[in-house]
């Protein structure tokens, strides 16, 4: 007798798993359930649509070859029956069978299976505000979500938009509303910065100043108290500090793993993250129940706890290995959790990290510290060029490498590098020594002879050998403009013309200390203060800062990344 496999959710894990399972076994029955209309469609490519650099929705469906991925797609090209527009109601274990509606008739009735995967996703996080069913208030989890947003920008009536949360899809969304349509867009944040939880506050500011710089607003650690309206449409956004004109307001303040079915069927469920547990096969707490995607609690292979991940990528790798599972007389493919890898691109600048930042590693119980450094992508005399910002996370007891995260032009180069400190990650316990020597493509055109990923674990070395104490750049300029009451002496390491030049603007302020004139200005430079060292990328300073401590000046900071950190948070110092 065949096997029959009923899906349920068929976005990302449940076509992936349905169609490698059948591609196993043939013969089996395979059936596919949703809510929604769309189904098997790439959710990250929603802002790009609403950006219009995806042209149509139906792109956002079709295969690599063009197919969209219909029901009568997966009827004809897979042997997958998808019924769209039903929703599973409840699932009985003991009967195998799962109560299903179809949305459009209202009837109901039980479908039998002999394995069951759950695919039901995520649910956007919509906090109890006054106002977000008005009119022109949307989030942007769906197809049609993304329709009618496009269609709101493209009527040329939306000349002010509110994007409620700075992670991930706000900013791109942010990105797609200002960028293409022109529209004045407000972020408002509940948390100290954007992007939260995977970039520094060092990093973050650098993207907050891309944004900026492109005349977005970002409002951060503020709440936003209500929407209010005129004639039923959006109007105004209300948060504890400001209100915002928005004729357009877009919600995105995250997600919740969708479980309520599997809880109401008596699976286990992670009490932390409330996703479903699952063991390395894919397995529920019932054997015959798989689940996957953004539902689960996928292991964090770096702290060992359960988290979620709301990643097409990983979906689809686990919907792989459920698919492969279900075919066999016994489980035989496994996934052994992930380490989190992201990527996001901004304006002008791309952002990517993968592991845990500082915060995050502390938080997990880890004595972790940062090195950081501003580097170029390729070789320094290889004509096109540009200046990449990447931070390493290490444990300070057994200089295990934690996460790498980075700011750059050029977001393949950034991928690049973070793609390869992730696969280290993920299939081992790389240490710094183990990062210092990677090895990765060399030629100018591509790299430095010693790679960023190379640099800034020299870096990390040097700070845990007690070589350097660093401050971010964001600290630092924090110190300048607090010179009048930190007592900090501030040396400028770069060449003459530069260090000089800047000395004097402020005059007993800013101490040009080259680093080739470094002996010549130890006289001069006091015991008894503390003292900021910076040039343009940290290298000088650093040498200086070796310099001193020989000489015994050992209370000396050095800015990591230098003025290039400074450049792109916008806080140069003139």
């Amino acid at each position: 007798m065949s096997k029959r496999v009923i899906v349920i959710g068929a976005v990302a894990l449940g076509p992936k798993a349905a169609s490698r399972f059948k591609r196993l076994d043939p013969s089996a029955e395979v059936t596919m359930l949703d809510r929604h209309t769309y189904i098997s469609f790439g959710g990250c490519g929603i802002p790009y649509y609403i950006s219009a650099e995806v042209d149509s929705l139906d792109a956002l469906r079709a295969t690599p070859y063009g197919t969209v991925r219909t029901p009568e797609f997966f009827r004809d090209r897979k042997g997958i029956t998808v019924r769209n527009r039903t929703e599973a109601l409840s699932i009985d274990r003991q009967a195998h069978t799962v109560r299903v509606r179809d949305l459009q008739s209202g009837a109901e009735e039980d479908l039998p299976y002999d394995k069951l995967v759950i695919a039901t996703g995520s649910t956007p996080k919509m906090p109890p505000v006054e106002g977000r069913d008005l009119g022109n208030v949307f989030g942007v989890t769906t197809l049609e979500n993304a329709r009618d947003v496009r269609e709101a920008c493209a009527s040329g009536k939306v000349r002010n938009a509110v994007i409620i949360g700075g992670g991930f899809i706000g900013l791109e969304v942010c990105v797609a509303l200002a960028d293409m349509w022109g529209i004045h867009t407000s972020v408002v944040e509940f948390m100290p910065q954007i992007l939260s939880g995977v970039l520094s506050p060092n990093l973050a500011a650098m993207a907050e100043h891309d944004l900026r710089s492109h005349k977005v607003d970002v409002f951060t650690s503020e709440k936003v108290l209500r929407v209010e309206g005129e004639n039923g449409v959006a109007r105004r956004v209300v948060t504890d500090k400001r209100t915002l004109d928005a004729d357009l307001v877009i919600f995105a303040t995250g997600f919740a793993p969708n479980t309520e079915l599997a809880r109401k069927a008596g699976l286990d469920i992670d009490p932390a993250s409330k996703a479903i547990l699952v063991n390395e096969f894919m397995q529920t707490s019932d054997p015959d129940i798989y689940a996957g995607g953004d539902c689960v609690a996928t292991p964090n292979l770096i702290t060992g706890k359960p988290f979620c991940l709301a990643l097409g990528s990983l979906a689809n790798r686990q919907g792989r290995v459920i698919g492969t599972n279900l075919a066999a007389d016994q489980p035989v493919a496994t996934f052994r959790g992930a380490v989190g890898s992201w990527g996001v691109k901004l304006f002008g600048l791309s952002l990517c990290g993968t592991g845990l930042t500082e915060d995050r590693a502390r938080a997990a119980g880890f004595d972790a510290i940062s090195a950081g450094i501003e580097q170029m992508d390729r070789a320094h005399f290889y004509p096109e060029k540009h200046m990449m910002s990447l931070e390493v996370t290490v444990d300070r007891a057994t200089r295990r490498v934690l996460g790498l995260q980075g700011a750059c032009e050029a977001g393949d180069a950034l991928k690049a590098r973070i793609d390869a400190a992730a696969t280290m990650l993920q299939f081992g316990q790389p240490t710094v020594d183990d990062l210092a020597n990677a090895e990765v493509v060399y030629a100018p055109p591509f790299a430095s002879a010693l790679d960023t990923i190379n640099a800034v674990a020299n870096a990390a070395d040097n700070v845990l050998a007690g070589r350097m104490k660093p401050v971010s750049g964001r600290a630092f300029a924090e110190l300048w403009e607090k010179r009048a009451e930190n007592n900090v002496y501030f040396i400028d390491s770069r060449p003459a013309a530069a260090a000089k030049a800047l000395a004097a603007k402020h005059p007993g302020e800013w101490h040009a200390v080259p680093l080739e004139e470094v002996d010549e200005c130890l006289a001069d430079i006091p015991r008894d203060r503390p003292v900021a060292a910076v040039c343009n990328t940290g290298l000088r300073s650093y040498e200086v800062n070796l310099h001193l401590r020989r000489n015994g000046i050992d209370n000396v900071i050095s800015v990591q990344g230098g003025m290039q950190s400074l450049l792109k948070q916008g806080k140069e110092i003139r």
